[in-house]
């Protein structure tokens, strides 16, 4: 005789939301998660963030392969009374679906081998233009090979912390370790601590650290009111030092994006040597960051003086600002919210939140495939190469939905970005009234 089903409703699983007691539903089977969180590959905030909620679209979009196996062992015996699927996320999974028997997420290409290859030759020659040549020009040329290596291992990085590029978790986890701890010394512990947090709760102002750049920048004046990052667990200060910044942060965005590595560098340090966090793999990340402050500044010690030292780092810094901004333009002029996500509008979170880069196919190396944010934001696993083959479908099943579909030309892209950092800078600068109005300051911020 079968086992009679047992039944929840969606406000009790709400109540199994916090740590130790985390619960979530997957196509309306219930799962105790509140101990396998602390081994889950993606880290603990991914799945704290939408404890207590139906979470089967987040559980497709990243797991389109095998780790439906390992839920058996997590099931609490309930289902899930009042469980439903909007018209939306029926199109999403079926599409899923189709993805998967069609093979696409298995489908790596050439793209792969490609940018290793193309890592290994700059590489090659940023060693060969500081040691091997004796002019400035020559030693500057390398900073700028040495700014696009580093744009394009992150973009290994990236797609090995997805598990898109090799064959095997352990392959992924060696291209993920030299793409990302060993060549850019930014650490792949903290980079998937951050990004799967943004991949659930994109552009909520406080569970997305995307977001979160008090007190340099803010893209909603509803950061004015100081609230408090869920994912840092601390207080986003809007504090007169703020204000002052964020006033005008439409002229020191790119600036400030030509020495962002450096806060990826103490971000790294931060996390790998915090006593608070669980880091998975501290030792071989540490390993890996300390390959790289030894490569790195023996490379740079080779130049002859200070001063092309100086211009060295700081030119091969200004390149891979053309990332940084990439990344901001992503999302920047997107919509924002305030709260938690919630997983049952995945599909509708992901279109409203992002911005894809429109371009022609021979320059998809440039952007790493992330021109296509929105498509690998609802396919996370699919290899690059895949995404402007599925950009088409996506598109119509916007259209069908009535949700946005942007896509901007770089250039437009940076435009609506600024255009979104100097609407909150006004607003800023109304309640900061950090000068007297004179005539200057009527005329800059006029016009500015």
């Amino acid at each position: 005789m079968a086992e009679e089903k047992k039944y929840i409703t969606s406000e009790d699983l709400k109540q199994h939301n916090k740590p130790g007691d985390l619960w979530i539903s997957i196509q309306g089977k219930v799962y105790d998660v509140s101990e396998w969180v602390k081994r889950h590959p993606g880290g603990e905030v991914a799945i704290a963030n939408v404890a207590g909620q139906d979470v089967t679209d987040a559980f497709i979009a990243y797991h389109p392969g095998t780790a439906w196996k390992n839920l058996d062992g997590l099931f609490t015996g309930y289902h899930l009374e009042d469980y439903a699927v909007s018209d939306v996320s029926k199109d999403y999974r079926r599409l899923a679906a189709e993805f998967s028997k069609l093979g696409l997420f298995d489908k790596k290409g050439h793209v792969a081998v490609s940018a290793l290859v193309a890592v290994a030759v700059l590489f090659s020659l940023v060693v060969y233009g500081v040691v091997c040549c004796d002019s400035l020009w020559a030693h500057l040329g390398a900073a700028v090979l040495l700014g696009f290596l580093w744009i394009q291992s992150a973009y290994v990085g990236h797609d090995s912390g997805h598990y898109q590029v090799m064959t095997t978790r352990g392959y992924n986890k060696l291209a993920q370790m030299l793409a990302g701890n060993c060549l850019t010394g930014i650490s792949i512990a903290w980079w998937k601590w951050t990004h799967n947090a943004h991949h659930l709760a994109v552009n909520s102002l406080d569970y997305d650290p995307d977001l979160q750049h008090i007190p340099v920048f803010a893209v909603s004046t509803r950061l004015f009111k100081s609230i408090r990052s869920v994912f840092y667990g601390r207080n986003l200060d809007f504090d007169p030092v703020a204000r002052f910044l964020v006033s005008y942060q439409h002229w020191t965005f790119y600036p400030v994006m030509c020495v962002a590595r450096v806060n990826l560098y103490l971000q790294t340090f931060l996390l790998l040597f915090s006593p608070k966090r669980i880091v998975p793999d501290r030792a071989l990340n540490i390993a890996g960051i300390l390959v790289f402050w030894t490569w790195f500044p023996l490379l740079v010690a080779c130049l002859p003086n200070w001063p092309e030292r100086f211009a060295f780092v700081l030119t091969s810094f200004a390149v891979t600002s053309i990332q940084h901004v990439q990344f901001c333009l992503n999302h920047f002029p997107a919509n924002v919210y305030l709260g938690p996500p919630r997983a049952n509008d995945w599909f509708e979170k992901q279109t409203r939140g992002t911005v894809d880069i429109s371009c022609p196919s021979w320059m998809d190396w440039f952007h790493g495939g992330l021109q296509f944010q929105l498509e690998h934001h609802l396919f996370p696993r699919l290899p690059r190469c895949q995404l402007r083959k599925v950009s088409p479908v996506v598109q119509d099943l916007c259209k069908k939905h009535n949700l946005p579909y942007r896509s901007y030309s770089f250039l437009e892209a940076n435009v609506w970005t600024i255009k979104t950092l100097r609407a909150v800078a006004v607003q800023a600068r109304d309640l900061a009234n950090p000068v007297p109005k004179n005539l200057v300051w009527e005329a800059v911020h006029t016009h500015g």
